[in-house]
Parts: C-alpha cells; structure tokens; sequence
C-alpha cells in the first residue's frame, strides 16, 4: 500500500514520548512543518521530518517506546550490516539480532512453518502500544523490501494489543487487516521471498539514507527504472486486457532476453509485477461489499473464480471471502 498521507492522529502518536518526557512540542512541530492547529492528514516526507526531528531531539529513533533508546545513527549502522547479506532470510536475521541488541526490547525472531515466514515480537517485561509495534514492523519491513528491490506482499498482522479507540488507520495502514487482541505481535508472509537477493549497492544506499524516514512510510519506494515504467503501463490498462511478456517487450522496443534480464536487475519479474497489481487491486475490490468475488475476479482477468481463489490464497494466506469479512469487521468497528 502507498501511503500517501499520514492522519494526524499518528502525529499525535509519535509525540506522545515527548510530552511524557516534558520536551516542548511546538519547536518540534515547527521544524518539521506540521500546523498542529489543523489536524489534517499530512504527507509522508512531513511525517519523516517530523520523526527526525523528534530523534534528533530525544536521541532516540524509536520514540521512547523501547527498553532502552535506539540512538541516532541507528538505523544507518543498522543498513550498513545487512547492506552484504546475501539473501533477504539472512538479512532479516541480522536485522532482527541488531535490534534486540539495540532497543532489548520489544525484539523480533524469524520463523518459518508450513511455507510462511513469521516475523514474531517478543515481550518479556513491558506490554507495548499498537504504535510500538507498528514502528518496529515499519523499520524491518520498509528496509527488507528496499533490499530486495520489491515490494513484499503481507498475507497477516496481528497486536498483542487492544486496537486504539477510534483509529480505523490502523486496521489500514499495512494493506492487510490487522488483527488485534492476539497472543503474540507477528508479521506473515510468503516464505519463498525469504531466497530473494540482496540487490543493493552502497552507492544506493546513501541515497536510501536522504530519504529516510520517510520512505519507510510507503514500504517500497519505487525507484525510477523499468519496473516502475512497466507497473505505470500496466496500471493504465484493464488486468484482463494485459499483453504477454512478448507482447510488452515490443511495445517497449526491447527484445524479450533484454527486457527479462533488466527486470531481473531490479529485482522483479514481469509474472510477480503482475501478481503484485492484481492483489493491491484486488484487497481494494474486496473492500466494496457490493461487488461479488465472481465480478471481482472477472475484472482481474481470471477465467475462473477458483483461479482466483487459489491465487488470492498465494498472495494472502486467505481466501477473498474471509479477507473481505476481516477488511469489513475492521471498518465496522472503527466507523
């Protein structure tokens, strides 16, 4: 999901560590441009000022919500350990064991069962805020997909903690229904993205480095290449109208091998570009009752519904119709 506007409410959020420390708020808001006054949504280049702003204040990248600061500077020593891991399962490792040494807790283990990856938080003095744990989801999350050069569908979020009264914004906020009220903190995915290369370079990641925080916000900021010229086509064009691989390498004047191995380079391939289209749009068609499965996965280009099913179930771990009652459940009880 890209996120193109943080609500206040999660300005508000963020400050919380300041005023409970006694820091002024007013010059932190300043400084990073946001009116306090008129609590509208604000975007997410302001919301990384703001959160640099308040690290640069506190010494502290993590809010004051961790057993022990995350100083500045963190996060860029945190990049240049994993920047040579080979693999994003040895990535997240090491950004896991780095975090446990830095925040003590709360600290995440990876565990992988059944064809899932579960990122997992553990807990074994303090219960945390849903904004601890959303914070720590979007340091690993926004920094392991940046690595591998794509976007990494989430198929289960779950707190273990109540959900924030009147804060629809985060059931929404991961692109995945957030389960609250769980035994445990985790984060689900697909385990075979965990055999994805590293592919960046220490010549991207100081460009990485200007742009955080606040590329963190969106996951994955796309960068400027062929996979963002084909996801901008293919966007412009009904799923079911959507040429081959063959097709596409005409239309962009490359032959087929030139177009695969560039695609390879950024990490992606035109099948997974695919995938990753149709089940952003497909999460945002389940989120309007009125439309059918049937009607739904007609629109995506599937001869059948059962093809979609078992392609939604690939992409989530769910099926549409128990993803739809968990997206509508969420909105019912934050509306």
């Amino acid at each position: 999901m890209d996120i193109q506007s943080i609500p206040y409410a999660f300005v508000e959020d963020a400050l919380g560590g300041l005023v409970r420390h006694g820091y002024a708020v007013d010059p932190i808001l300043k400084a990073a441009g946001v009116d306090e006054h008129s609590k509208d949504a604000i975007s997410a280049a302001q919301y990384g000022k703001l959160w640099l702003e308040i690290a640069n204040c506190t010494d502290d990248e993590f809010f004051g919500l961790s057993a022990r600061p995350m100083r500045r500077g963190s996060f860029t020593l945190l990049c240049h350990a994993v920047m040579h891991a080979r693999t994003l399962e040895r990535a997240l490792q090491r950004t896991l064991r780095f975090l446990r040494v830095v925040l003590d807790e709360p600290y995440g283990e990876l565990h992988v069962s059944d064809g899932r990856a579960h990122i997992v938080l553990i807990k074994n003095r303090s219960s945390y805020p849903a904004f601890a744990y959303r914070t720590f989801l979007l340091l690993v999350l926004g920094l392991a997909c940046w690595l591998v050069g794509r976007r990494i569908p989430l198929q289960r979020i779950d707190f273990a903690c109540s959900m924030p009264e009147n804060r629809a914004d985060y059931a929404q906020f991961f692109g995945v229904p957030v389960h609250f009220n769980q035994p445990q903190c985790l984060l689900t995915f697909d385990a075979d993205y965990l055999a994805l290369p590293v592919i960046r370079t220490e010549l991207a990641l100081r460009d990485f480095l200007k742009e955080t925080p606040a590329n963190l916000l969106v996951r994955y900021r796309h960068d400027t290449g062929w996979v963002t010229r084909l996801r901008s086509r293919l966007k412009q064009i009904a799923p079911c109208d959507w040429p081959d691989f063959d097709q596409l390498a005409a239309q962009m004047a490359l032959s087929p091998a030139t177009l695969r191995r560039r695609l390879r380079e950024e990490g992606q391939s035109y099948a997974s570009l695919k995938d990753e289209l149709r089940s952003g749009l497909a999460q945002s068609l389940l989120g309007h009752d009125e439309m059918s499965v049937a009607s739904i996965a007609n629109q995506l280009g599937f001869a059948e519904p059962s093809a979609f099913h078992r392609a939604f179930r690939k992409w989530t771990g769910a099926s549409p119709g128990s993803f739809r009652k968990d997206l509508l459940r969420g909105k019912i009880r934050n509306g």
